[in-house]
């Protein structure tokens, strides 16, 4: 589980002739896509994420109870993925599920992998069974340090040097940094990702510099912690004084947003201390959020075939 990155603000206007950070914002089928790529150091301390490109789906509230909507996401995502890595059938993808089992708000990844199109095995001992621009693609759910001992990038590290694919594919629950996040985005990037961070149990990352091969990181925000509900309350309550009251001389004491957050987390940490809440219909939003990554996945790793044929391989 990691830390959910999307920015809060109005990014149009912040990036706006910024030569630093290319950034383009569309929109298809109710779904706000936000692409940002980061070009330097200086983009890199502007927006606190490393050199590379970073794709952000807004989806419509209650997309997960929405069959017709989810299948639109998932071709959409789809295309965004597609924007990350180019395969064809000389090419091998190896896609991590991160995350636990056992816990459902974190089993978005091992979901995931028990849903994708998985085809290097027959590629490679059944040929004859399988048509030849279908893509090699092999997936793993490694679990985690504290049921098998063994650290996920030593794992992960041992395979890629095993069947040296041409990308890894890591799929992991997020903790959100907003409420108004919480299991309403899917967010790609092309720099890995950091096992554990949203948790504050750092791990080796899985990215390029790590395991030697392009590494995108998916996830969607499904826990939040509890200072971020606290911090988010606070601030609207405070926000709906200033917009009554109209008193200039209470806005500027109240003063900026980020501020204000950091003087609730320091406050609460002592009494309420690390809680990390998730919603009491975690089990349906997993269920269909990681049927739409599995098939937005299959459909960027194998080009050739429609969501129809995806749908009657996995089903």
């Amino acid at each position: 589980m990691v830390k959910d990155k999307v920015a809060e603000n109005d990014l149009n206007k912040i990036f706006e002739g910024n030569p630093n950070i290319d950034f383009k914002q569309v929109e298809d089928s109710n779904v706000k896509i936000s692409n940002i790529r980061i070009k330097n150091k200086y983009g890199e301390e502007l927006l606190g994420k490393k050199i590379g490109y970073y794709s952000t789906l807004e989806l419509p509230k209650l997309t997960y109870y929405d069959v017709e909507m989810m299948d639109k996401i998932s071709l959409i995502f789809g295309r965004v993925l597609k924007e990350f890595i180019s395969m064809d059938s000389n090419k091998t993808a190896l896609v991590v599920g991160l995350g636990n089992w056992n816990v459902t708000s974190d089993s978005l990844g091992p979901k995931v992998i028990s849903k994708l199109f998985v085809t290097r095995h027959l590629k490679e001992f059944m040929p004859q069974s399988i048509e030849d621009d279908i893509s090699s693609v092999c997936a793993v759910s490694p679990g985690v340090l504290g049921t098998t001992g063994i650290e996920t990038s030593e794992i992960v590290k041992s395979l890629v040097d095993k069947i040296k694919p041409d990308y890894v594919i890591c799929v992991d629950s997020l903790v959100a940094r907003k409420v108004s996040r919480l299991n309403t985005t899917i967010q790609v990037g092309s720099t890995g990702i950091n096992p554990g961070a949203g948790v504050n149990n750092h791990r080796i990352p899985l990215n390029e510099e790590t395991l030697g091969v392009p590494v995108i990181g998916i996830g969607i925000p499904t826990v939040v912690d509890s200072l971020t509900i606290v911090s988010d309350s606070v601030n609207s309550i405070l926000d709906n004084i200033i917009g009554d009251i109209g008193n200039k001389y209470i806005e500027k004491k109240l003063i900026d947003i980020n501020q204000r957050m950091k003087i609730i987390r320091k406050t609460l940490s002592l009494s309420m201390g690390e809680m990390i809440v998730t919603p009491k219909d975690v089990d349906a939003v997993i269920e269909s959020m990681s049927k739409m990554i599995a098939m937005g996945i299959n459909i960027a790793l194998h080009p050739n075939l429609d969501i129809d044929k995806l749908n009657k391989f996995i089903n």
